[in-house]
């Protein structure tokens, strides 16, 4: 019989005024009595609708039920079947628009917290399981990966258990992608991402790191070096701005350096020599997970004051409400409708001051989010010494300005078919290289789609 509790089990967290201090992780998880109490929640529905939720498509129920039977082990191997990164998802997915969104307990309540159960059942693993590689038959064909974030991490773990020899090639110094670059260790522990790349590299997948594709090889020079296929997910890495005056002032990032210098550099240690301004007073332009993890990050290097500035209301945030309600915990102050119109230089061109003006929600636009509108003479200065921009990335340019033959959209982003295939032979992408910045998980899913696009397509050749 189900526990027809109308709410979540609660996810112990650290105390807010402690842990805004420190880059230990916010979220501490369940033990093995909260898991099987929540999972207890389950109904175990048939037609299974949070699975179709799902982007890589996890049994839910299933290892549900294993959760509920305090079958833990089992329950990772379910997961793990169709997800390369579980402990990973548990963490960073927004669960509550994907497989809970779907949850039929979310109807007359909370829905069952699906994300909370598989990272639980993913850390318990990583501190009793031993990682069962499967018995993988070669079929002596290489394939190619760009890119070692999510979807391409993804792509060759899908291809090294069909049998191929697998190489990824990552511009970075480590593996990971934005996992390692953007999301903050106090979400993310580096070591649970280590550990899940580790797990690849045991079955064979080969990462090649510092390989700056379109500089230091292209595309076409690693088809000549015997490759027969080659999955693009390059990412979404170019920032992007405002325009606005005085944007060059020195103390304006973009979350994308802000961020890698933190988690990349460690620039939060005291042992590394990672330059990185510690500021008094930081605003933070944007209101999605990025601007919430650059907020939040700037608090933890002893800023006192950090504001979000968003030109919509709360409501329209696209953060993750779970996020937000961190950062204000967290003593991050909202600036909410306001849009920053000037960054404020001193003579020696540093920021001094970020101006804003009020807006008001007018008329839906192509979105169907209503449009903010400025408020006629309502100008008004926050006094700063940094501003954070966290308005989105484009993929970088570099891969298709070396690659003869590709083919990008307007937003500079690849243009795939149904089968994630570019307009290059042989040559798929997915991920935030072909959709622009998305999630973690939609990244998965697309690196999962081409690995099996790939397959089928080199099987069809060979006959």
């Amino acid at each position: 019989m189900a526990d027809m509790s109308p709410t979540k089990t609660p996810m112990p967290t650290l105390n807010p005024t402690e842990r805004n201090k420190n880059f230990e992780e916010v979220c501490i998880g369940y033990s093995p009595e909260m898991a099987v109490a929540e999972a207890n929640r389950c109904l175990n529905c048939k037609n299974k609708p949070c699975v179709s939720g799902c982007p890589v498509n996890v049994q839910i129920p299933e290892f549900i039920e294993k959760v509920k039977e305090g079958d833990f082990l089992s329950a990772y191997e379910i997961i793990k079947k169709t997800n390369a990164l579980p402990a990973v998802c548990g963490r960073v997915c927004p669960q509550e628009s994907q497989c809970e969104g779907k949850c039929v307990r979310g109807i007359k309540g909370e829905s069952v917290a699906i994300g909370r159960l598989e990272r639980f059942v993913a850390d318990y693993f990583i501190a009793n399981g031993i990682e069962k590689n499967p018995d993988i038959k070669k079929n002596g064909k290489k394939v190619a990966v760009i890119g070692a974030g999510p979807s391409g991490l993804t792509c060759a773990g899908d291809l090294a258990k069909l049998g191929y020899d697998v190489t990824v090639f990552e511009a970075f110094h480590s593996a990971g992608g934005v996992l390692m670059y953007g999301i903050p260790e106090f979400r993310l522990p580096k070591d649970i991402v280590k550990k899940e790349i580790e797990n690849l590299e045991n079955l064979g997948v080969k990462i090649m790191t510092d390989m700056v594709i379109g500089k230091i090889l292209t595309v076409d020079e690693i088809m000549d070096m015997g490759f027969e296929a080659v999955f693009i997910g390059s990412g979404a890495g170019l920032p992007m701005f405002m325009g606005i005056e005085g944007e060059g002032s020195v103390g304006v990032y973009s979350a994308n350096e802000f961020l890698t210098r933190i988690n990349l550099m460690k620039a939060y240690k005291q042992e590394y020599d990672t330059p990185i301004k510690h500021s008094k007073s930081v605003a933070v332009v944007g209101g999605g997970n990025v601007a919430m993890d650059a907020a939040r990050c700037a608090k933890r290097l002893n800023a006192e004051h950090v504001y979000i500035i968003y030109r919509r209301g709360e409501e329209e945030m696209p953060a993750r409400k779970e996020e937000i309600e961190h950062a204000k915990e967290e003593e991050i102050e909202f600036k909410l409708l306001c849009n920053p119109v000037r960054v404020i230089a001193d003579e020696n061109g540093k920021v001094k001051a970020i101006e804003c003006v009020r807006m008001e929600l007018g008329e839906p636009d192509a979105s169907g989010r209503r449009r903010p509108v400025a408020i006629k003479d309502s100008e008004f200065i926050i006094d700063v010494d940094a501003v954070i921009m966290a308005l989105g990335t484009t993929p970088n340019p570099l891969i298709r300005s070396t690659t003869e033959g590709i083919q990008t959209n307007k937003r500079g982003c690849l243009i795939c078919d149904e089968n994630l295939k570019t307009t290059k032979d042989k040559v798929y992408a997915g991920g935030d290289a072909v959709t622009g910045a998305a999630t973690v998980i939609l990244a998965m899913g697309a690196g999962k789609n081409a690995a099996k696009s790939i397959d089928e397509m080199l099987k069809n050749n060979s006959k």
